[in-house]
């Protein structure tokens, strides 16, 4: 049984940062494709960043503007996100997601999901 739990939300201040972990357990880690996604109260659900198997392609929405760094450890089977310059507009529950068969940062292409993890920006 596949699972994926996120870790890391938080209240936070306009400015500040946060790292997000999404622990996965039930799949070969290292054969899927993973990535962040984010939906806000009243918005779509949308990507933020993914990463690929080996951890050395990665895209980031235009949106990050550089401010979010997507990691991943195949050995912990734990996939990261740094967030800085945190803007109350990043305020969303965050996802994590894992896809097996070529790289896409589409959430129709997703096979897993976990539960999701709060973040909330404060101005």
């Amino acid at each position: 049984q596949v699972q994926m739990v996120e870790f890391g939300g938080n209240l936070v201040q306009a400015g500040g940062s946060l790292r997000l972990s999404c622990k996965a357990s039930g799949l070969t880690f290292v054969d899927y494709v993973m990535g962040w996604f984010r939906k806000a109260p009243g918005k779509e659900r949308e990507a933020v960043s993914c990463i690929s198997e080996s951890g050395l392609d990665r895209y980031y929405e235009a949106f990050v503007k550089g401010r979010f760094t997507i990691s991943r450890d195949n050995t912990k089977n734990t996939l990261y996100l740094q967030m800085d310059s945190l803007s109350p507009e990043d305020t969303a529950m965050y996802y994590c997601a894992a896809r097996r068969g070529g790289f896409s940062c589409r959430d129709y292409d997703m096979d897993f999901w976990g539960k999701g993890t709060l973040v909330t920006i404060s101005s």
